[in-house]
């Protein structure tokens, strides 16, 4: 049985993605993680492992996740593929036939949105391909010289070149969205465009359902006459009342047709040019012409369907925020990934706080803090017990304030020396800030051994007048993660080469699902 998924279930996809990370009853977050990958992979930054599917992997993820930003209802905006006008490039038009067997003329796309049949200008509007000049002599049509710069509603050419270019003006970009949405190889579409305020010219002008705005010639044929032009020729088909004007060359053949008349109601058409006196000897060749067919209520009535809006873009931007200081700085990351609704840490409530911290922390203590060194990715341990050892991997490291920030790597867990036994035990053991007399609140690792603060709760301290905030909430110097691990659902994982943040830098993450 021969089957095919459409693109408009792709469209319905990233449509119903979006309404369900911008619904009240969820909670999604972008997450930035993994502070140590050449530890995983000596060559990780210059060719990142792609992600692996699996559960087990979904448990290093979580193992690796440093801080989650909340996707908000602003952050979400479905895109498309981005082109750029050039002078001297040629463009595909618009058409509702391209197929396998159709190939669109200067892409070769087997479907109109794989197609190059829009552009963006230098002034952020996007216009969409009507006609590029296509004809027998010019199969795939022409360079396109004159850049759209005009926001009439109706179609027509740019400028005087003679490029034979028909544009049809669809949008802006906002300044925001330019901001947040627009990349090299993508920009988005306008928001609620059936209700906006913004659109609705564009989009009221396009009231009229199946009326055509474009007929192509692909063979002029011979033997219609003397130079003339015909008046009021029928465009036949399901609609009614289209007509386009046939101006004849002194060779007898079809010169142009310009639509005179759109009519309406058309899902098929067929410029009729056995009428109206348009004859040709029996000896001759018969002309042949294409109707294009403008999509479901004309061009800009649903901008999502006319430009194929099958991808969603998220962004978050982060930032250092020195009341909620999550996003570590002077430590790397090399992972990002979007989670649905994560659990506040040792609780069955979604997550729903803007950001949220997902290492552990604890706050030390040693006669001279301002001596100690602990470098990002340090091993720290403590002795738990008789034979067990709490271990993990320094994040972030003040002396100021004495709190350092880790993470529990299982591979360090399950490591060995030489193929002798695991290091630890194959155990993951919590550091801790009390024990049963055979362990210790000592912590081993950088330059020094500190020990908990086990006098310290809260989420803030006051030093020399001074308010620092750690993010966390600390109860007798040990602090969880926010984020419940291996709670919700990771949907999203991207590997790449590491980025090192530091104090005075933001970044924006763009992710693009494509559906």
């Amino acid at each position: 049985m021969a089957a095919i998924i459409t693109e408009q279930l792709r469209i319905l996809n990233a449509s119903n993605f979006r309404a369900g990370i911008t619904s009240t009853t969820n909670s999604y977050y972008v997450w930035v993680g993994l502070p140590n990958p050449v530890n995983i992979s000596p060559t990780w930054n210059t060719s990142p492992p792609s992600p692996i599917d699996s559960f087990n992997e979904s448990n290093r993820y979580w193992d690796s996740i440093i801080a989650m930003k909340k996707i908000n209802s602003s952050d979400v905006r479905r895109v498309i593929e981005k082109y750029q006008w050039v002078s001297g490039e040629k463009y595909d038009i618009y058409r509702h036939d391209y197929s396998r067997d159709n190939l669109a003329p200067v892409s070769n796309a087997t479907n109109l949105y794989s197609s190059k049949y829009y552009v963006l200008n230098r002034d952020y509007r996007v216009y969409i391909c009507l006609d590029n000049g296509i004809s027998p002599e010019n199969p795939t049509g022409k360079p396109s010289l004159d850049e759209p710069l005009f926001t009439n509603l109706e179609p027509r050419a740019a400028g005087s070149s003679g490029d034979g270019y028909v544009w049809k003006y669809l949008y802006t970009l906002t300044p925001s969205d330019i901001i947040r949405f627009e990349s090299t190889n993508f920009i988005p579409v306008p928001e609620d465009w059936s209700t906006s305020s913004e659109n609705a010219a564009v989009r009221d002008n396009a009231s009229t359902s199946g009326q055509i705005k474009i007929v192509t010639i692909e063979n002029r044929g011979t033997g219609y006459g003397t130079a003339t032009t015909y008046s009021n020729v029928n465009i036949l088909g399901d609609g009614e009342g289209a007509k386009a004007s046939v101006t004849i060359n002194a060779d007898g053949k079809i010169e142009s047709v310009d639509v005179s008349q759109g009519g309406s109601g058309y899902s098929f058409g067929t410029l009729d040019l056995d009428s109206t006196g348009i004859t040709n000897s029996a000896a001759s060749t018969d002309a042949v012409t294409s109707v294009i067919i403008p999509p479901i209520g004309g061009h800009g009535a649903n901008i999502n369907h006319e430009l194929g809006a099958r991808k969603v873009m998220i962004y978050a931007r982060l930032e250092n925020d020195s009341t909620n200081p999550d996003f570590i700085t002077g430590n790397e990351f090399a992972r990002i990934g979007i989670v649905k609704d994560p659990l506040v840490y040792g609780s069955s409530s979604i997550l729903t706080a803007p950001k949220a911290s997902g290492v552990y922390a604890l706050k030390v203590t040693a006669s001279n803090l301002s001596s100690i060194v602990f470098n990002p990715d340090d091993v720290i341990t403590q002795t738990i017990g008789v034979g067990s050892t709490a271990i993990g991997r320094v994040v972030s490291w003040d002396f100021t304030t004495g709190i350092l920030k880790y993470w529990q790597d299982s591979q360090v867990a399950t490591s060995s020396t030489a193929g002798t036994s695991p290091l630890y035990g194959y155990r993951l053991l919590r550091f801790q800030n009390s024990h049963d007399g055979t362990g210790s609140f000592v912590i081993n690792g950088g330059n020094a051994t500190v020990a908990i603060d086990t006098s310290f709760t809260g989420v803030s301290t006051v030093l020399n007048s001074k308010t620092y905030y750690f993010g966390m909430d600390f109860n007798k110097g040990i602090a969880n993660p926010e984020v419940q691990r291996q709670s919700g659902e990771i949907i999203y994982v991207d590997n790449r080469p590491s980025v090192l943040r530091s104090s005075n830098q933001k970044e924006d993450i763009k992710i693009v699902l494509e559906f």
